[in-house]
């Protein structure tokens, strides 16, 4: 039976990126994957919103990502195109980057960590105790091997055979609608763009000068069994265009729903989830594959420290308390824009309402804040409007010489950045976990969503990029922040 501290199951985005966190902070981390390579069928998961560049810039790879894609400076909800390209962020951009090609590099990075990924094997059963969890691992060619873990992480998808182990309850809705969609070669000349009738909306594309197109229809019933076929792709495009515009080949086809569930806890003892395992929801905004990636940063650190020894076990409970909320905010405006996309007449009214509203500066700016997850709050109780949310990247002058916020992460260590001069609280009791650094900044102090606020004397920014807490250096109430999220002084 091999022994690691944590084992993950699933090597998507969410999974790769939290082994890439652990890996940061020295936990012996596996990852067990179905597939028998990175590689990935389709043109799911279509781009990555500003706040997972900035994740991805805090851990210095930010660039790999955006070498790879095309920035646009808007993001969508329910038709309506947002420009944000006004956001104080280096990403004021949502970067166009299918999930089939983010992957290996996001993998790249990882097994540049050392991380093993075992590949070709399947989690098909899960024992929890008191220490740790046993993971069951089927190979593809039906060899079978045990796994022990002290803690296990499903980032295994929808159907997520971990959280079901766990007996962790999925509530929520059930489809209302379904969409096939396919990438496809046609001899014809396809009529791009969108088209609305009773069924709802129906889109083709084309991906690039001479690639495939895309396609993207409302289908009449929910109740499928199975995957599409070409014969189902033909006759819906039939019935909605009244052609099938010379349809030669389907590069891929798959469908998705309107289902909205997410789980009632992210964690159970010793197991956890995260992304679509903890959550899933209809692709409008594009923010499921965001949602898992921000999760794991939120986690990673947390679970290192407890695996560590750093931090006590219920440092774990604040993943499921700040996440949670997040996941629901997310069923809750992709359900609201399912409906905004209904095509009846009334249903258009609500659209050209919420269109007026949007061209106004303070709508445009919440909801795009929203969708492009820059306005995070998470709940750390009263203060300053820093505390909670994420620490805007300014540029700083050091000792060292001029740096970023984001530079002083990419170890994923949390930073205690003085900006007011030398304080009175000795911080060497945490210093082997908390980089210290005095600095200057000249620049302004701004978030997406409320805009200019004054600028903190010092402030302790955690591994994820939040800020704990904000104050003078001789606030009596550091130390005891310091204790709370990153352990004991003198600690492991």
């Amino acid at each position: 039976m091999g022994g690691h501290e944590v084992v993950i199951a699933g090597a998507g985005p969410t999974g790769l990126m939290l082994a890439g966190e652990l890996a940061l902070a020295g936990v012996d981390v596996v990852v067990v994957e179905r597939r028998a390579s990175q590689e990935l069928d389709g043109s799911r998961g279509g781009g990555l919103h500003a706040r997972t560049l900035e994740v991805l810039d805090q851990r210095g790879i930010a660039d790999r990502f955006l070498a790879a894609g095309q920035t646009h400076p808007s993001v969508g909800y329910a038709g309506t195109v947002l420009d944000i390209s006004d956001f104080p962020t280096r990403h004021n951009h949502l970067l166009a980057l299918w999930q089939k090609d983010l992957e290996p590099i996001l993998a790249g990075w990882v097994e540049e960590l050392g991380v093993p990924i075992l590949r070709g094997r399947e989690v098909v059963g899960v024992a929890e105790d008191d220490t740790g969890a046993r993971v069951d691992v089927t190979r593809a060619e039906g060899s079978d091997t045990t796994l022990r873990a002290q803690y296990l992480v499903g980032c295994d998808g929808g159907r997520s055979l971990v959280r079901r182990a766990a007996g962790i309850e999925f509530p929520g809705l059930d489809p209302s609608t379904s969409w096939m969609i396919a990438e496809v070669e046609m001899d014809g000349e396809p009529e791009f763009g969108f088209r609305r009738d009773r069924l709802g909306t129906h889109a083709l594309g084309p991906m690039g000068d001479t690639g495939p197109i895309r396609v993207v229809l409302t289908e009449r019933h929910v109740d499928h069994t199975g995957e599409p076929s070409m014969d189902d792709l033909r006759q819906a495009l039939v019935g909605v265009y009244g052609t099938d515009f010379g349809l030669r080949r389907a590069n891929w086809i798959s469908r998705f729903t309107d289902m909205a569930r997410q789980a009632a806890s992210y964690r159970h003892g010793r197991i956890l989830l995260a992304g679509d395992a903890a959550h899933v929801h209809p692709p409008q905004g594009g923010q499921g594959l965001n949602t898992g990636v921000q999760d794991a940063v939120n986690l990673g650190w947390k679970l290192a420290q407890v695996v560590t020894g750093t931090s006590p076990d219920r440092l774990l409970d604040t993943y499921h308390a700040e996440r949670h909320p997040v996941g629901a905010r997310v069923l809750h405006n992709t359900m609201a824009q399912v409906v905004l996309g209904r095509n009846d007449d009334r249903h258009q009214a609500l659209r050209d309402s919420m269109t007026d509203l949007l061209a106004m500066d303070e709508p445009r700016r919440h909801v795009a804040g929203m969708i492009s997850g820059l306005d995070i709050h998470y709940d750390l109780g009263n203060g300053h409007p820093l505390l909670g949310r994420r620490m805007p990247d300014l540029d700083l002058d050091t000792a060292d010489g001029p740096t970023r916020v984001f530079s002083l992460l990419h170890d994923a260590r949390p930073v205690l950045l003085g900006l007011g001069g030398p304080g009175g609280v000795d911080i060497t009791p945490w210093s082997h976990r908390v980089r210290m650094v005095d600095a200057t900044s000249a620049g302004t102090w701004e978030l997406p969503v409320l805009g200019e606020v004054t600028a903190p004397a010092a402030v302790l920014v955690r591994p994820d990029g939040h800020v704990a807490w904000t104050g003078d250096l001789t606030d009596p109430a550091l130390p005891d922040t310091l204790t709370a999220w990153f352990g004991e002084p003198g600690t492991a």
